[in-house]
């Protein structure tokens, strides 16, 4: 089969939603698919062009197997909605007509949060005459109306008028929870043409090792028990909550906190280590791909949380599952839901209500006082990861599209 599937994240860049594309994308072509991904040049989360890269009309490259056209776009940091409207609007429109000038595919599958690239898969299966496929990511704009960058507006109920659309003229919806299929049942969308493959682990990459020496050395952790947060560092993650349990742990020299990643928080958080003096946070810079399973190995535990609202109770973060790869311990702070379902059925971490640092750092303190807890936590962490093995879920997923090769989309 030939797919052509649109995402203006992945790799080198390293959020969810470019190591899920990629992850899925390099098993379909070693079992004999041919995928093409149209993309921009690697810009996020700071809005700058990666080394190596240039922000060029079109170029293309293979990378493990997989032909990437990358478009030229307005590119912006992950910040302010009117510039990152601009950003993926120009997406939407190059890979709209990138996508005219490729070999015929067999179909057409774009991936959200935003919405205005899942615009472009949509207008380009159309003119095609192609299957269209929706991966749903995320339920974009209410995750917008969530973390407060807007509210309730115009803009807002546009944005809602296009995404029940795009549902509506999806052969079929591909969504990465079970509560997401709910939601757009919920609003009257067909519940025959929604399928769930949920995110996972590419356990080829991740697996449990040994702390890192020469990282623990060069942050000076070496005997501390280490709580990370790695990953994106975004409005939805409530990381000023986290910042409070670290100042309420200050006076425990055997605690430390590592935060690794960028994004639009980011600056906050250095600002407010710096000013307040915080000894035991220890900040690194936004590292590539490969450096993750280095940066896992300093974990003892993994910080996992999102803001009090109830649409993050329908979200299942994506890192749980390279913590379960890594055998880390997993500490979630976020609305109960199927992510909290998911660390209590395997008994891999520990749950603490949204947005309270006393219970995160109470919890942590008790896991840094009981090892032998967070040593079974661990082992069950490294135990669960075989269920949900990136492999598994890719196959899952082309099975799914097969069936949709051959279905027309809604009128």
């Amino acid at each position: 089969m030939r797919i052509l599937f649109l995402s203006d994240n992945f790799p080198p860049e390293s959020n969810a939603p470019a190591s899920r594309l990629y992850e899925h994308a390099r098993c379909w072509v070693r079992d004999g698919h041919e995928v093409t991904v149209i993309t921009c040049a690697p810009n996020f989360p700071e809005g700058k062009v990666y080394e190596g890269y240039r922000n060029r009309w079109r170029s293309v490259e293979v990378v493990s197997g997989i032909r990437v056209v990358r478009v030229k776009t307005y590119i912006t940091a992950n910040e302010g909605f009117l510039k990152r409207t601009l950003d993926y609007m120009s997406f939407m429109v190059m890979g709209f007509l990138a996508g005219l000038f490729e070999r015929r595919p067999d179909l057409v599958v774009a991936t959200s949060p935003q919405l205005f690239c899942a615009v472009g898969g949509w207008a380009l299966a159309t003119v095609r005459r192609l299957p269209f496929v929706f991966e749903l990511r995320d339920l974009w704009p209410a995750s917008i109306m969530a973390v407060g960058a807007m509210r309730k507006n115009r803009a807002i109920r546009l944005l809602e008028k296009i995404e029940l659309f795009l549902y509506r003229r999806a052969v079929m919806v591909i969504s990465v929870t079970r509560a997401f299929c709910k939601d757009l049942v919920a609003r009257g969308i067909d519940p025959n043409k929604l399928e769930v493959v949920i995110n996972g682990v590419d356990m080829e990459q991740f697996h449990p090792a040994p702390r890192d020496a020469e990282l623990a050395r060069k942050y000076s952790i070496e005997g501390r028990l280490v709580v990370g947060y790695l990953g994106t560092h975004g409005m939805a993650h409530a990381l000023d909550k986290v910042l409070d349990a670290a100042e309420l742990l200050r006076h425990r020299s055997d605690i430390a906190f590592i935060f690794a990643g960028g994004g639009a928080e980011r600056e906050k958080i250095e600002r407010r280590v710096a000013t307040v003096g915080m000894e035991n946070v220890r900040l690194i810079p936004r590292q590539p791909k490969e450096m993750m399973p280095r940066l896992w190995s300093l974990c003892d535990l993994s910080l996992v949380p999102l803001r009090n609202t109830e649409v993050f109770s329908t979200v299942i973060p994506s890192k749980i599952f390279e913590c379960m790869g890594m055998g880390v311990a997993i500490l979630m702070s976020l609305p109960e839901g199927e992510a909290t379902q998911i660390i209590r059925e395997n008994d891999c971490g520990v749950c603490v209500a949204p947005e309270d640092p006393a219970a995160l750092a109470g919890a942590i303190v008790a896991l840094a006082e009981d090892r032998s807890a967070l040593e079974r936590l661990s082992r069950n962490s490294a135990a669960a990861a075989g269920r949900y093995s990136r492999e598994a879920q890719a196959r899952l997923m082309i099975e799914i599209l097969e069936r949709a090769r051959s279905l027309r989309n809604s009128a």
